[in-house]
C-alpha cells in the first residue's frame, strides 16, 4: 500500500472525506458505490464497486463466444476498466482503464456504429493505438443505470461491419444488463 501523507479525521456522524486528489486520480464520483473491506492488521480498503465486475469471467465467456463468431475484437467494459476482452489484439485492452469519450458515451447512453475517420469513432482505451476501422458500441444498462459497455471492433477493411454487428453488440449489451438483475 502506497502512503499519501493526507490524514482526516471521522465527524460526529463517522463519515471521512475521501480527498479530492485520490478522487480524481481513481475516478471516483459523487454518487458512486464503493466497497468496503478490512484486513488482519485492522487496516480499512475502499475499492470502487463494478457490477459489471461481479460478471467477470461470465462476461470473458460471453465476449470469447461473441468474438469466434464475428472474427472481431470483442470488449466489455465498465465505467472505468475494461473488465474482458477477447478476440486477435485483446491483450492491448485487458484491464486498461477506458477513455473520456468512451466514458461520456456509456454517461449518453450511445448505441451506434462509426468507421475509422468518422465522428463517432472514438478510442476505447487511453492509450489504444487507433489500429482498428470500424466499431459498433452498446451501452450496458442495468436496472435503469448505465454500467458499461459492448464494443465490437474491426481490424480487416476487407470485411466491413454491418447492422448485424450493431445488432450483436445491442443484444450482449442487453443480455449482460439483464443478467447483472439477476
Amino acid at each position: 500500500m502506497k502512503a499519501t501523507g493526507i490524514v482526516r479525521r471521522i465527524d460526529d456522524l463517522g463519515r471521512i472525506v475521501v480527498p479530492k486528489e485520490i478522487r480524481r486520480t481513481l475516478r471516483i464520483r459523487e454518487g458512486d458505490p464503493l466497497e468496503i473491506f478490512t484486513d488482519r492488521e485492522g487496516e480499512i480498503i475502499l475499492k470502487k464497486y463494478s457490477p459489471i465486475g461481479e460478471l467477470s469471467q461470465f462476461a470473458g465467456e460471453y465476449a470469447e463466444s461473441l468474438a469466434q463468431t464475428t472474427g472481431h475484437l470483442v470488449l466489455v467494459t465498465d465505467c472505468d476498466h475494461v473488465v474482458a476482452a477477447s478476440g486477435s489484439g485483446k491483450k492491448d485492452f485487458e484491464g486498461k482503464p477506458i477513455s473520456r469519450q468512451l466514458e461520456i458515451a456509456i454517461s449518453e447512453r450511445k448505441n451506434y456504429q462509426a468507421e475509422a475517420g468518422g465522428n463517432d469513432f472514438i478510442k476505447v482505451t487511453l492509450d489504444d493505438s487507433g489500429d482498428f476501422t470500424e466499431q459498433a458500441v452498446s451501452t450496458i444498462i442495468c436496472e435503469g443505470d448505465a454500467i458499461g459497455a459492448v464494443v465490437l471492433y474491426n481490424k480487416d477493411e476487407k470485411s466491413k461491419m454491418g447492422e448485424t454487428e450493431g445488432k450483436l453488440a445491442a443484444a450482449a449489451a442487453s443480455f449482460l444488463g439483464r443478467q447483472m438483475e439477476q
